[in-house]
């Protein structure tokens, strides 16, 4: 189906299927990317995913994902910071030129939001030119405000871009993921902005569905089913000059608890209907 050229299937959104699983049902629905997640990785082995990925003409288009990046004990950072290292070091050898950050919350018993977002831009120009070096880009993922206290600090997509564009662009940039920022009205602007200065490095799609489960992180809604205008986001990246994959990325224990195949069938047939 040539509506689906753009398309890649994050990993998480049929994380019941292995890797051989997901990388044989794209190739039989004609999807042509994938975005993966470290620990599924390295549990069947960063080199055979590779091999496997590659031989399969599959583009894996993120991984996921660096950052937690706000600590304020030394050591707890510098752990941090060589994580986010290897992280780079495997995006490498995946073959994909974008790692996906998410900053971090704020550490026990602080309440600086600002002094947090500090520190992940420090350690963003320690870990920029390193990610450069290995032709791989940080995409700074803003989350929405409900994760600020304990994932995220980074809210708003002008916040990630006012971090990202302390770096050149093609070290830093930013993630625009539909499910953390439909709610603000500001991020027509801000997307012009990160279109401008070449800072779209990763472009992910979900809806929001309510009411939300428990731990609000397995919340993200199947493509249609919420209150998302998908096909506008996608319109809003492409006029600000974005031409790379098309992400889906949903956690939804529903869709996990389903058969896969099923999932990623249905996945791509909700692609073409809402976002194509």
């Amino acid at each position: 189906m040539t509506g689906l050229a753009r398309l890649s299937v994050n990993q998480m959104t049929v994380k019941q299927l292995s890797i051989p699983e997901l990388v044989e049902g794209c190739l039989e629905l004609g999807v042509p990317g994938v975005g993966l997640w470290r620990e599924p990785v390295r549990e069947y082995g960063l080199d055979a995913t590779a091999r496997l990925v590659r031989e399969a003409g599959l583009a894996v288009t993120t991984l996921c994902r660096g950052g937690f990046l706000t600590a304020q004990d030394p050591a707890e950072r510098a752990r941090a910071l060589d994580d986010n290292r290897a992280a780079v070091d495997e995006a490498a050898v995946l073959g994909t030129d974008t790692l996906v950050l998410v900053s971090g919350g704020l550490p026990p018993g602080s309440k600086d939001l600002h002094g947090a977002r500090e520190r992940v831009a420090d350690a963003l120009g320690e870990l920029g030119p390193y990610a450069a070096s290995h032709g791989v880009r940080l995409a700074v993922e803003p989350l929405h405000p409900m994760y600020a206290a304990d994932r995220c600090v980074v809210s708003t997509l002008a916040q990630a871009l006012d971090l990202a564009e302390r770096f050149p662009a093609e070290q830093v940039g930013v993630t625009v993921d539909t499910y953390h920022l439909w709610w603000d009205d500001t991020v027509p602007d801000q997307i012009a902005r990160a279109g401008a200065g070449g800072r779209i490095h990763s472009f992910q799609l979900a809806d929001w569905t309510t009411p939300l489960p428990e731990g609000v992180l397995v919340g993200r809604g199947q493509l249609g089913d919420g209150s998302v205008d998908l096909r506008l986001w996608r319109g809003l990246v492409e006029a600000a000059g974005y031409t790379g994959p098309v992400e889906v990325e949903l956690f939804n224990e529903g869709l996990w608890a389903r058969d896969g195949r099923e999932v990623l069938a249905e996945t791509a047939e909700r692609f073409l209907k809402y976002a194509g």
